[in-house]
């Protein structure tokens, strides 16, 4: 349906005791659609036997076409669990809810553990379905201005008239409470990239708490737990944090309320085994100083303050975000309207607050200080982890196969042809029903904004329904900072706001913030341009927002920021840099794709290498360097030579979005900002030679300009690296050089890529190979790249990838696939587009209005003999520059070739 649709968001999510299937869409006719198929899919599947092999797990000889191949485990959800049972974060969190909830449903693994899931039958599966997947056991979400009555009319003709009531007994009981706190271990694989190798502890405290029905409860428990770990003012950032005893809170932190009883966990993860004892005794002072002193009414007006902004803040996925925030307790019988009343709450809560001064030390006392059914869980790292884990897969798979007869062996490999044969068969979608490409508006709304200046400065003001919140987003150019600085920027970007300014240590600074505004956040910006592929703008964008009532103390903290920024503080730096490098690495085994992605892309164009740098495994591998040092008094000088570079008014763009009403008082406040950070503006030396001006507006050559670098005589080349990781799966992408937006063949690499992946990709990636995901994607900077995602093979994928592009050279796709494809392409082009973010691509990233609608219209002209052209041009081998890269497990193939680099 992604290719019969204009959808903007289609999944299925499992939680830990429902599954939900959400889509949204902007389309009445696409709605009607969407929902008839989803009723379908969930309450009429066809749920056949080879589904079953294909999507759960199988077994089947290693290369299915030959008989004596060994036999081995295969099935997407086999590998994906695999894969999610690769990232330490995701296994200890699993842990801990089995562990604390040990005598129901939470005990096991809801997404499979990967060598339970070798035990579930087909016959097992096709019953589960027929008792919980049933209209007694569902509950029906919808959200938008479309006209109810009409949903509920189809549902009930489509689904519901077709079922008896049963009674589904799917109630989960209360977990037993506990007579005393228990502790446990478990082990996990060491982390080669750790900010410490010797610190690769986690400790953690878990306390069940009520139940999750009690809105007003869960309410409250929410709201003491931010005030207990959120941010440097919190009492357990002080007590755990600042000591560095550990590189950060451990991956499960705060309220948890996904459960029928809540939880609230404490804990560190980065730390040494030795400090095990004093985290446990930290963490049981820091609840006997928080019963003693309580919570400054400072904090608890910045936390009112956040949720009131989080009421006005219009986000485009508002209706998927309010159904996943009420399902865990509708689905266990709690009043989802209840949970919407927020200032309800909010009422409650300060009310409580003044009739008892002690409302939430009392809480504390009740929920933690007394609390037995508390578990303290240790996670360690084990060298033999993975070795292990092989270990009890081989044993699993041999307890299989040792109970085979030769006609069971004989089977198997005829199922495994079978399943071949109807993987390699083209699909017949007739049955689903699809919009049409002339169902697709051909122009788009052109977006109205007022370019002005204010002090030199060129800024663009956008009047949009903000609901009383100003954004405010500023561009400052990389043009005049030396090339030995560039790989610190985005520790820069990410410490620049929370290190102190102005008369405000950094405690203070954070309090300021979030009493005045809704976050202010820096962040590294590669912008290729739309019509040359050697050339990009390099900047970091500030970005912030806030109550109208509060803009002349948001402004007042970003001048600060740019007079006065504190960098002094190296206690307060190393933890920073701790955090920054500990995230980094457990991000690599959830966007594995990504890194692979853009380092295959490194060496192909100028931006690239500049994307690598900031955002790659270079950048994973700088951070893990700096907080290796013991002295970080050399990072310390290079963080105000980047600042007098970046925070230059000099190299400044400006925009701001607000109601009509506000815009003319953003607009002095914003005049009074320059003024104050005047003294920082220089015209400083640019690095790069070679500079292209264009202009802001279009249609006005002499007013202000954007400043891009450009290199015409760069080399392109071929480059193929491996990064050997603690993973069982692969990340694979392959990256071709091709062209820049504006070009006329990019609306067709576009439709490439989406067909490809639907009709070619899916298939030879997923369906055969058994990997989670892959596929081809065009990118903005004018490179095409294939990847794929927790994949169990790895130079096979290549190939399959080749045969991708023989496919498209072949023209063996029909019209269908071809419009199926268009409506795929503009279900992403048309996606909504927040108050907040209207106007900011043609001032921010050079892409006007007028390129979005000439980009449309050579979408609509895409055609059959011009895909083929395409595929010919650019992807066949010899016509382009490609660069290769795999994250993945020990590979002997890929060391024994001498064409790889070895990372």
């Amino acid at each position: 349906m992604l290719n019969r649709s204009l959808s903007t968001f289609m999944n299925a999510f499992t939680a830990s005791d429902y599954t939900m299937y959400p889509f949204s869409t902007q389309n009445g006719k696409d709605f009607q659609n969407l929902l008839s198929v989803y009723l379908d899919a969930v309450f009429f599947p066809c749920l056949r036997e080879q589904d079953f092999w294909q999507e759960g797990w199988r077994l089947e000889n290693e290369d299915p076409t030959n008989p004596s191949s060994p036999l081995v485990f295969k099935g997407v959800v086999f590998n994906e669990m695999k894969g999610a049972f690769s990232d330490s974060e995701r296994l200890y969190a699993q842990h801990l809810q089995n562990k604390l909830y040990p005598d129901h449903t939470y005990s096991v693994v809801s997404g499979g553990e990967p060598l339970a899931i070798p035990d579930l039958t087909w016959e097992q599966l096709k019953q589960f379905h027929a008792t919980h997947y049933h209209p007694s056991n569902a509950r029906f979400f919808t959200y938008g201005d479309l006209p109810l009555e009409n949903h509920l009319q189809q549902i009930q003709e489509e689904a519901l008239c077709k079922f008896d009531r049963i009674n589904a007994r799917t109630e989960v009981p209360s977990q037993p409470h506990w007579s005393s706190p228990r502790e446990d271990h478990v082990t996990c694989s060491p982390d080669a990239l750790a900010p410490d190798p010797t610190k690769q502890n986690t400790l953690c405290m878990s306390y069940l708490l009520g139940d999750i029905t009690d809105s007003f409860e869960g309410f409250t428990l929410s709201l003491l737990s931010s005030l207990m770990v959120s941010g440097p003012n919190s009492p357990f950032y002080q007590s755990l944090i600042d000591p560095k005893i550990g590189s950060d809170f451990s991956s499960v932190v705060g309220y948890d309320g996904s459960t029928k009883e809540a939880s609230f966990s404490i804990g560190l993860q980065g730390m040494a085994e030795h400090d095990t004892e004093r985290v446990k005794q930290i963490i049981n002072q820091t609840i006997d100083d928080i019963i003693e002193k309580g919570f400054e009414d400072e904090r608890i007006e910045s936390l009112l303050h956040k949720i009131e902004i989080q009421m006005k803040h219009q986000s485009t996925n508002f209706g998927l975000a309010l159904a996943s925030y009420i399902a865990p307790s509708w689905n266990h019988d709690g009043d989802p309207v209840e949970l919407l009343r927020i200032s309800d709450s909010v009422a409650k809560f300060r009310q409580a607050l003044k009739e008892n001064p002690h409302f939430l030390q009392d809480k504390v006392r009740y929920y933690f200080k007394e609390n037995t059914h508390r578990l303290t869980l240790r996670m360690s790292p084990d060298e033999a982890f993975l070795e292990k884990q092989a270990k009890a897969e081989e044993e699993k798979l041999q307890e299989k196969i040792s109970v085979l007869t030769d006609s069971d062996r004989k089977e198997i490999y005829q199922k495994g042809l079978e399943l071949l044969a109807a993987q390699s068969k083209t699909q017949d979608a007739s049955c689903l029903p699809a919009l049409r490409v002339s169902d697709i508006q051909p122009t788009i709304p052109f977006t109205a904004v007022q370019l002005s200046t204010a002090g030199h400065v060129p800024v663009q003001y956008c009047e949009q329904p903000t609901n009383g919140l100003v954004y405010f987003r500023a561009m400052c150019s990389l043009n005049t900072l030396p090339e030995d600085l560039r790989v610190y920027v985005p520790l820069f970007c990410s410490i620049i706001t929370k290190m102190g300014c102005g008369d405000l240590d950094y405690r203070q600074q954070a309090q300021q913030m979030e009493r005045r505004t809704g976050g202010m956040s820096v962040s590294t910006q590669v912008i290729p341009d739309c019509t040359q592929m050697d050339t990009f703008e390099q900047g970091v964008l500030l970005f912030s927002f806030c109550l109208d009532r509060n803009l002349p103390h948001m402004f007042k903290l970003w001048s600060d920021i740019f007079n006065s920024p504190h960098f002094d503080s190296e206690e307060r730096l190393r933890v920073l840099v701790m955090m920054a490098a500990q995230e980094l690495a457990n991000g690599i085994s959830d966007s594995g794709h990504m890194y692979a992605m853009t380092r295959a892309g490194r060496h192909l164009t100028p931006a690239g290498e500049l994307q690598e740098t900031f955002g790659g495994m270079e950048q994973v591998k700088f951070l893990k360097r700096i907080a290796e040092m013991p002295d970080l008094s050399q990072v310390i000088r290079v963080l105000p030579r980047i600042k007098k570079h970046l925070l230059n008014p000099e190299n400044m763009r400006c925009a701001i979005n607000a109601t009509p009403q506000i815009i003319s008082d953003s607009a002095k406040e914003l005049e009074s900002f320059i003024k104050d950070v005047a003294e920082n503006r220089k015209e400083r030396k640019l690095i790069r030679a070679n500079i292209i001006k264009k202009p802001l507006d279009p249609l006005d050559d002499s007013g202000p300009t954007r400043k891009l670098i450009t290199e015409p005589h760069f080399q392109p080349c071929q480059m193929k690296t491996f990064f050997q990781m603690p993973f069982p799966v692969n990340f694979v992408s392959e990256s071709i050089r091709t062209v820049p937006f504006c070009h006329q063949d990019y609306a067709g690499l576009c439709i490439l890529a989406r067909m490809m992946t639907a009709k070619f990709l899916h298939g030879e990636i997923r369906e055969k190979g058994g990997a989670y995901g892959g596929g081809a994607k065009m990118g903005g900077s004018g490179v095409f790249s294939f990847y794929s995602y927790r994949d169990p093979n790895s130079v096979q994928t290549l190939s399959a990838f080749r045969r991708g592009v023989d496919w498209a050279k072949s023209g063996q796709f029909s019209q269908q696939d071809i419009d199926e494809a268009k409506l795929s392409v503009f279900s992403a082009v048309d996606s909504p587009v927040a108050p907040s973010d209207k106007g900011d691509d043609a001032t921010l990233f050079g892409v006007t209005d007028e390129m979005k609608q000439s980009y449309r219209e050579q979408l609509f002209a895409v055609h059959h003999k011009g895909l083929v052209e395409v595929a010919e041009r650019y992807l066949s081998v010899g016509q382009s520059t490609c660069g290769v890269a795999i994250l993945g497990p020990e590979n002997d193939a890929i060391k024994k070739d001498p064409t790889w680099i070895l990372k």
